[in-house]
C-alpha cells in the first residue's frame, strides 16, 4: 500500500496545488494529513477541508495546533475524510491510529496539557506493525529546532516504544522534514514547505515500510 502523508499545510493554495500534482502523478492508496490543515485562528481550514473532498481517493486527518474546533467539525461533516483524532481506522488492511492536536512548549512539544488518559486509550488502541499518526514528532526523532535541540513529544516517544509501530507519521517541526529512526520505528516528519510536499510510505505487512520524500 502507498501512503501520502503530509502535515502543515497551514491553508496555502500552494501547498494544495501540490498535493493535487503528487496525489496524480503518484496515485496513492490513502491520504494521511497529520495536523495543521489551517493557519492561526483556523483560518483557511475550509478551503483546506473543501480541497480535500475533492481529492478520488481515503483521506484519514488529524488536528494540529493551529487547527480550532472549527476544523474539527469541517472534518466531521466531511465525506470521504475521516477524523482520525482517538480512533484507528483500516485501508487495504492496514491499522491507522491517530491523536490530533499539540501544545508547544519551549523546546518541547505535548499532545495536550493534560495527556496521560489520551496516551493510555491510544496505548489500547495501537498493535505492533500500525501506523501511528500525531501532530508533533517523538522526542529525539525528526525534531531537531534550530538545528540543535530536539524539541518532539516525550509522551509519543513512550507511545513508539511501547507500541512499536511500523511507522509514526507527524509534522509541526517544519525544520526537520524528514525521516529517522525511533528504535525500530520509521519517523516520518511529512511537514510542507517550499521544498516538500510531503512524503510516500510504502506499507505492506512483514515488511520494514519504504519511505521518499515528495517534491513540489
Amino acid at each position: 500500500m502507498l501512503i501520502y502523508a503530509v502535515a502543515d499545510i497551514h491553508g496555502s493554495a500552494f501547498h494544495m496545488e501540490s498535493i493535487r500534482n503528487t496525489v496524480l502523478k503518484e496515485k496513492p492508496d490513502v491520504l494521511v494529513v497529520a495536523g495543521d490543515l489551517s493557519g492561526h485562528f483556523s483560518s483557511g481550514a475550509r478551503e483546506v477541508v473543501s480541497f480535500l473532498e475533492t481529492l478520488d481517493l481515503p483521506v484519514l486527518a488529524i488536528l494540529g495546533n493551529t487547527d480550532g474546533k472549527a476544523a474539527r467539525k469541517l472534518l466531521n461533516d466531511a465525506p470521504g475524510i475521516t477524523d482520525l483524532h482517538m480512533k484507528c481506522a483500516k485501508v487495504q488492511g492496514a491499522r491507522f491510529v491517530g491523536a490530533g492536536g499539540a501544545v508547544p512548549v519551549p523546546f518541547r512539544s505535548r499532545l495536550a496539557l493534560f495527556e496521560k488518559g489520551m496516551v493510555q486509550r491510544l496505548e489500547g488502541l495501537m498493535e505492533p506493525g500500525c501506523a501511528l499518526v500525531v501532530h508533533p514528532p517523538p522526542f529525539g526523532a525528526a525534531d531537531r529546532v534550530l538545528g540543535r535541540f530536539n524539541a518532539g513529544s516525550r509522551s509519543v516517544a513512550a507511545l513508539v516504544e511501547r507500541g512499536r509501530p511500523a511507522v509514526c507519521i507527524c509534522g509541526h517541526i517544519h525544520e526537520n522534514a524528514g525521516m529517522a529512526m525511533s528504535g525500530e520505528t520509521l519517523v516520518v516528519n511529512c511537514a510542507m514547505g517550499r521544498t516538500s510536499a510531503g512524503a510516500l510510505i510504502r506499507l505492506e505487512r512483514g515488511a520494514a515500510p519504504d519511505c521518499r520524500m515528495a517534491a513540489p
